[in-house]
């Protein structure tokens, strides 16, 4: 297992369209606790950045000895809106995007039935440049419920469209997230989003989902108890000896200094 840094631990959770940290000081948190790469947003760089300013913080992470793991190239995505689907509908400065970031992987969205055609056709073209596509199990999505998942997975068929793994989202509407559901998911899995949430009715944040209706959280560490039971998971993709990224994707800003919860994430990830 590889370890990636998400820019969105600099984001604030209600705003996805601003970092709260430089990001030369992103990229030397992530240096210091041993991440092999930073998962790219819009709030840092995204279709709207002009090429030359991507070119050069691509140059700065390769100064790091950093890669990107994956991109995720507008606000409507991350927003997870009526809007984000309109990506797989022209993918074509998505795919750039990743080429110039040397990424392998796009982030995308899907809300309704009629979006499975876009995404097949959005992934011919990505195959042709050697990229993947995938979709994060996300409240309010095809992808709430691992049952929806899987088979709107099947629905796609293809074999560069996957699916990123973040149980906190699943643990939410309510469904079950752990190794069982792990192994039904594992042929599509291309990314693990980790990030935690206490459920509570009086919670700071509300999240809205397709099968519960609005639900409150507060935010707390990967590390900490009463939310996901991230040892559960971890154990799971150890024992089946999953290599690829796990993307610490926790929005802290506002709850913690943004360097004391990577520290943090890291030192629990890494034991």
């Amino acid at each position: 297992m590889k370890l990636s840094l998400s820019v969105r631990i600099a984001e604030a959770f209600d705003n996805k369209e601003r970092s709260a940290m430089p990001f030369p000081e992103m990229v030397a948190l992530a240096v210091k606790y041993g991440f092999k790469a930073i998962c790219m947003r819009a709030s840092v760089a995204g279709i709207h950045t002009p090429v030359e300013v991507i070119r050069e913080l691509r140059a700065q992470l390769d100064a790091a000895g950093l890669a990107v793991s994956m991109v995720t190239g507008d606000f409507a995505v991350p927003g997870n809106n009526d809007f984000g689907p309109d990506g797989l509908r022209y993918i074509k400065p998505y795919l750039d995007l990743a080429a110039e970031l040397g990424a392998p992987l796009i982030r995308v969205c899907m809300k309704r039935d009629e979006d499975i055609y876009w995404a097949r056709k959005a992934a011919d073209e990505a195959a042709e440049r050697g990229i993947r596509l995938a979709h994060q199990s996300h409240c309010a999505s095809l992808f709430e419920s691992p049952d929806n998942a899987l088979k709107t997975l099947a629905g796609i068929g293809r074999p560069n469209f996957g699916l990123i793994y973040e149980p906190a989202n699943w643990f939410i509407a309510g469904y079950d997230y752990g190794p069982r559901v792990i192994e039904r998911v594992w042929p599509h899995l291309f990314n693990v989003y980790v990030q935690n949430h206490r459920l509570n009715p009086k919670g700071q944040s509300p999240i809205q989902t397709w099968s519960k209706g609005e639900v409150r959280v507060d935010h707390i560490g990967i590390w900490e108890r009463g939310g996901v039971e991230y040892d559960a998971v971890l154990g799971a993709l150890k024992r089946m000896k999953y290599s690829g990224y796990i993307t610490i994707h926790q929005a802290f800003a506002g709850v913690m200094p943004v360097a004391e919860s990577v520290r943090r994430s890291s030192e629990y990830l890494n034991q």
